[in-house]
């Protein structure tokens, strides 16, 4: 294998109403709303998509809405916990935010010498702020509402809790090519042999913690990227030869993604950074309507029909 994976490519996690949870992500933490789209694997669910001003692999955080579900349960073999990278300077400014708008949060905490804000979205879902000094990948979209020198700057990575960390370890360090950097308690951290500003994953051993339930408010899966389709054929087969149950490579017309579930119980995702978010739009109007993919575009009616009015943010600086 030349290329070791580089980081994570995206986070899919499930909300309840879909509304709330782009006045949060859109509204309250700036984000930009990329993409209104639906569930491939169930049509009449929406897939929407936030991140950086063009949804840049490891800015891209997407949800399954399911209005009316129940609340999942927080556990081992999961994505616990999801952070973001924000500028050195921008704790106090997103401390301010968080109480003008009544959104309850934890911190600011060390950890591995950098500041953490811990918080939940309306679901319930664990997010985190970091300081993160390296951040270079991602672009502020112009119309966010948050200032750009106090954005969000796309993931700092991801913390994975896990009964027994010694399986997950080995395929993030000797497959994927993370290293060790640290550890602290029962997290050990591993970052990516790359330059990407979301190459960090956190594992988290607790051996005594029951398995968590994915529902709203958790994590459905984690996507890791490669560069390619090559490159992701590659390691299609050689996590195959690895024992694992991987699925073929399925087109999400945003990128090619292949899936297969870890031993520790987490669902993991490896996805081409390409062709990207602009195929079915242009740049300035991304996440504006919604849009299919063309295999589905003939269902368009029955499924507009069964999905949930939403209303688009249009961010307020221009």
């Amino acid at each position: 294998m030349n290329n070791n994976i580089a980081g994570v490519h995206h986070i899919t996690a499930i909300s309840g109403d879909p509304q709330p949870n782009i006045d949060f992500y859109s509204g309250i933490l700036g984000m930009r709303f990329i993409k209104q789209t639906v569930n491939q694997d169930d049509p009449f669910t929406y897939h929407l998509y936030y991140g950086d001003s063009l949804g840049r692999p490891g800015s891209v955080m997407t949800f399954f809405p399911w209005p009316g579900a129940r609340r999942g349960t927080k556990g081992v073999g999961q994505v616990t916990a999801i952070p973001f990278s924000i500028p050195e300077n921008a704790v106090d400014y997103w401390m301010n935010r968080f109480a003008e708008h009544a959104v309850d949060f934890f911190g600011p905490t060390k950890r591995f010498n950098e500041t953490v804000l811990s918080l939940r979205d309306p679901d319930g879902l664990e997010l985190e702020l970091v300081t993160n000094p390296n951040i270079k990948d991602f672009e502020v979209w112009d119309n966010s509402i948050i200032p750009p020198e106090y954005a969000i700057l796309g993931f700092y990575g991801a913390t994975i809790t896990l009964k027994k960390k010694a399986a997950t370890e080995n395929l993030i360090r000797d497959v994927f090519g993370f290293q060790l950097v640290g550890s602290e308690g029962s997290r050990h951290r591993y970052k990516a042999d790359s330059d990407s500003s979301a190459g960090t994953v956190d594992l988290v051993e607790l051996p005594g913690a029951s398995f968590g339930q994915v529902a709203v408010g958790s994590v459905h899966h984690i996507a890791w990227r490669v560069p390619n389709v090559k490159e992701q054929e590659k390691w299609r087969q050689k996590i195959s030869d690895l024992g694992f149950q991987v699925t073929p490579i399925i087109n999400r017309f945003y990128f090619q993604s292949v899936y297969f579930r870890e031993r520790g119980g987490v669902l993991f995702e490896i996805a081409t950074d390409g062709p990207g978010f602009a195929v079915d739009e242009s740049e300035d109007q991304l996440g504006n309507k919604l849009v299919l993919p063309p295999w589905l575009e003939k269902n368009r009616e029955v499924i507009e029909k069964n999905l949930p009015t939403i209303k688009v943010p249009q961010g307020s600086r221009v």
